[in-house]
């Protein structure tokens, strides 16, 4: 089943199309915006862009071959590389393969679902994606003139997992990548991403769209749902596209917790230890991890009204931010999500 049609942002495809069309895209795209928002179906409209075989032009034509391979998942010099769980091969070669098998899988199960569910809290990307991502790079294009990386949900690229050799060559390849190469990755908030990565970006921001443009791509592609059904999700998306076709239950579940923790923050001891013993433990580390995604994204929002409205509250904001993503990278690893609560929530309350 081929990609449904790019919805929106209007005014950032303009821009990525002119700055294409004379050459002078930048290298390395950062696309932001909210959970859900189109950011990784914007990568692919960029690669359609790039990979079509008309030359120049500010629109993908749509009807090449190489525009009718990215709607179809298919063109070789698109790499997509998607969060997912760990390898659990033990050797660095094996690693890969794996990675390359679920990453096939992945692409096979969105091109009979485009419209698919957000990744597991325990996917992310690893030192095998490093190492993936420095071997299909040096590559010649197998069909064109250049490669398309789209890397979805960069901030949860850990590089620094094991191996600093890999990390120290992923940076490089960032910094200097082929001139036949066009990386684009995808993050809700910039801050979440390492900053070694984000200072070598060009960010663009993908904003919420209207309720009525929301409105329109539910009832096209959405699934079919009673008036007050569509009513309701229409109006709970608060223009995020994503959300509406979930009806945001997910997100919304780990959005409530971020809030139940931050609550938490604010009173004492035993409030804090009782909520970090209500956390579930190892069964739960996936939700503990949309959890702390969550809690990043709320802390964001607040320090954007915090920036605009020049409260002192900013510094505090960001230092929790800060723990947060020290949080989410411990969470990776082989830990308790209770006692890594524990300590977050402690380091929350003096931040805040």
């Amino acid at each position: 089943m081929p990609l449904h049609p790019l919805w929106g942002h209007e005014e950032q495809r303009a821009r990525v199309g002119r700055a294409a069309g004379a050459g002078r895209l930048p290298q390395f795209l950062l696309l932001t915006g909210p959970a859900g928002v189109g950011k990784q179906r914007f990568g692919l409209w960029i690669a359609q862009l790039l990979l079509c075989e008309n030359k120049g032009v500010e629109e993908p034509c749509g009807t090449c071959r190489g525009c009718r391979q990215v709607l179809e998942l298919s063109h070789p010099d698109l790499h997509w590389i998607m969060p997912v769980n760990r390898p659990k091969a033990g050797e660095a070669g094996k690693q890969v393969e794996e990675l390359e098998d679920t990453l096939n899988e992945t692409l096979a199960a969105r091109r009979e679902n485009p419209l698919y569910a957000p990744p597991g809290g325990m996917a992310g990307h690893f030192i095998s994606t490093a190492r993936l991502l420095q071997r299909r790079a040096v590559l010649t294009p197998a069909q064109g003139s250049r490669k398309v990386f789209l890397i979805a949900e960069a901030d949860r690229l850990v590089p620094q997992e094991s191996s600093p050799e890999a990390a120290n060559a992923l940076l490089k390849l960032l910094e200097e990548p082929p001139a036949d190469t066009q990386f684009v990755l995808t993050v809700t908030d910039a801050n979440q991403l390492l900053p070694t990565i984000r200072s070598r970006a060009v960010e663009l921001k993908l904003r919420r769209l209207s309720r009525q443009m929301v409105e329109q791509f539910l009832e096209k592609f959405g699934p079919k749902l009673s008036p007050e059904a569509f009513r309701i999700r229409a109006q709970r998306s608060n223009g995020v596209i994503g959300q509406a076709l979930g009806d945001g239950d997910q997100m919304a579940q780990a959005r409530r917790s971020a809030e139940e923790i931050l609550e938490v923050v604010k009173g004492g001891v035993g409030q804090r230890a009782e909520r970090a013993l209500k956390q579930g433990a190892w069964s739960a580390r996936g939700d503990f991890s949309a959890t702390l995604e969550a809690l990043a994204e709320v802390l964001a929002d607040r320090a954007r009204k915090a920036a605009a409205g020049g409260t002192r509250e900013l510094a505090g904001l960001v230092r929790a931010q800060e723990r947060v993503q020290a949080a989410r990278e411990a969470a990776q690893g082989n830990v308790n999500p209770q006692l890594v609560l524990a300590a977050l929530q402690n380091e929350l309350a003096e931040a805040l």
